[in-house]
């Protein structure tokens, strides 16, 4: 009798190879790769990186924008055991340098138009060995086939094991600096089995993509759909015409978009004449959708909405599309402006201060415990012990049951700003505005938008005898971190509120600029 050997990632891979081989694993605009393919160019890559000196559970990083290597390079690395480390490609310099730095990667991909940023940090990327360059030739990066073809078709000596690590991926935290959430390859592939059953995926579904594969939520969703030998779509940034036109050439079955995106989609002016037969779903995420848009997109598109809410660190909930029901009781509308109940396999509490369980109704910390939860965070023993307790995941977010066993979000505890369906971390905003020496104080809130669902509005206070115009704080603050991240407007106040205990009092600040 076999010894039981446990199920990992790289047993998706060969699943499909064998089951759905000429099925297309990835499409982008007129190329597209098969499952067949996908594994053949899996087994080369990670061949290739052993033979430069990689072995199982060495970091691989990657920058680059959603493309057909993306998705080589992921399933390189889910079959082999190596680790995929991804970098957000809209950060700013020393933001890259840092994830680079604290993953270690020893091969790092990346795409031609980021050659010029890396080769002005290549010096402070002292783990890094081999430059592979996915789209070009840069004289001091190995181009991407030519790595590739170094490789043996049989793939590496070493295999995924069901404890290893399958991927780091960075998520920004309150004191500024992105943490490490470590994923494992068996949480990862009860995750991807999460969202095949929560969307109902199989082998003849398409999931557009046009979230970044840096994220989880792009990464999940397309995992999910590739549990079941389905197909992903990947564009590489979001136009909702071509969205579209995507779902009625292509065959799209399922959509995942932020809320602030679907808006965007259903104002298009020739959505009624788009053939949206096959489209079942369409995830949002993010937030909640509001009472009218989602009216507005059932009307168009028919009963075809679902919501998720979860974190890098843990997937909790979903609002089913069954429960979608803007006609309903009272009761059924307001679950509208719920997230859903727990998956299955996955347990939440509402937690008070002290540690004890909350009502019905009434509002604690958000506390998850899933098969399927990241391990902890990479290089960053206090960060985990905070987050990570007793087999459950502090999420940092305030919310609440009702009777029927819907969550709401309530508040954030880290005061994330969601803007456009990107977290916005107001400590690290704060941080960069005050590197500037004319500046006292500086807080920083979500201001409501009615395009991006939330801008970032810095309130900030100026030393004695200095002055500064918003665009000069609002420029300051782009050279020390993504753009995407800089404030969209800045108040100039004598004060700032403080709470008793001398913290900045951000409920009242929201009060007197956000109503």
């Amino acid at each position: 009798m076999r010894d039981h050997v446990p199920f990992t990632l790289a047993d998706t891979l060969e699943d499909n190879a064998q089951r759905f081989s000429d099925q297309p694993a990835y499409i982008m605009g007129d190329q597209q790769i098969s499952h067949r393919q996908l594994l053949e160019r899996a087994l080369r890559i990670a061949s290739a990186a052993e033979k430069s000196g990689l072995q199982r559970q060495d970091r691989v990083g990657v920058l680059s924008m959603n493309n057909l290597p993306y998705g080589e390079l992921m399933a390189a690395c889910q079959w082999s055991g190596l680790i995929l480390s991804t970098v957000n490609f809209r950060l700013a310099g020393p933001e890259i340098a840092h994830i680079v730095n604290d993953s270690s990667p020893r091969i790092l991909f990346f795409e031609a138009q980021y050659a010029e940023l890396l080769d002005g940090l290549r010096e402070q990327l002292t783990s890094v060995e081999r430059y592979i360059c996915i789209d070009g030739e840069v004289d001091w990066a190995t181009s991407y086939e030519d790595f590739i073809a170094s490789g043996d078709a049989t793939g590496p000596s070493y295999r995924a094991r069901e404890e290893d690590i399958a991927a780091l991926i960075y998520t920004s935290g309150t004191t500024g600096k992105p943490k490490g959430c470590i994923l494992g390859q068996r949480e990862m592939r009860l995750g991807a089995q999460t969202m095949a059953v929560e969307t109902r995926s199989g082998p003849e579904d398409r999931i557009l993509l046009v979230m970044p594969l840096f994220h989880i939520g792009a990464m999940a969703m397309g995992m999910g759909v590739h549990f079941r030998g389905g197909t992903v779509v990947l564009h590489r940034q979001f136009d909702p015409a071509a969205l579209l036109q995507a779902v009625n050439d292509d065959g799209v079955t399922i959509l995942h978009l932020a809320p602030t995106l679907v808006q965007m989609v259903l104002d298009q002016p020739n959505i009624g004449e788009i053939d949206v037969s096959k489209l079942h779903t369409i995830v949002y995420s993010a937030a909640a959708m509001p009472l009218p848009l989602l009216k507005r997109g059932m009307e168009l598109l028919g009963p075809i909405f679902m919501n998720l809410y979860g974190q890098t660190e843990v997937f909790s909930s979903g609002l089913l599309r069954e429960q979608h029901r803007p006609d309903g009781s009272d009761r059924e509308k307001r679950w509208l402006t719920s997230v859903g109940q727990p998956f299955p396999s996955t347990r939440i509490r509402i937690e008070d201060d002290n540690g004890q369980p909350c009502p019905p109704e009434v509002a604690g910390e958000i506390v998850v415990q899933s098969t399927a939860m990241a391990r902890g965070y990479w290089n960053n023993h206090k960060a985990t012990l905070e987050t990570f307790r007793d087999g459950w995941c502090y999420t940092g977010d305030v919310g609440m049951f009702d009777e029927d066993g819907m969550l709401y979000l309530v508040d954030r505890k880290k005061d994330v700003i969601i803007s456009g369906g990107e977290n916005i971390y107001s400590r690290e905003v704060e941080d960069a505005i005050l590197s500037h020496a004319a500046i006292s104080e500086c807080a920083v809130i979500g201001m409501p938008d009615d395009k991006w669902g939330e801008s970032v509005c810095a309130v900030v206070v100026m030393r004695d005898g200095e002055t500064l115009t918003e665009a000069e704080v609002i420029g300051h603050c782009q050279t020390m971190i993504a753009s995407y991240k800089k404030p969209r407007s800045v108040i100039f106040a004598e004060a700032i509120p403080k709470l008793p205990t001398g913290k900045i009092d951000k409920v009242t600040l929201r009060k007197t600029y956000c109503q």
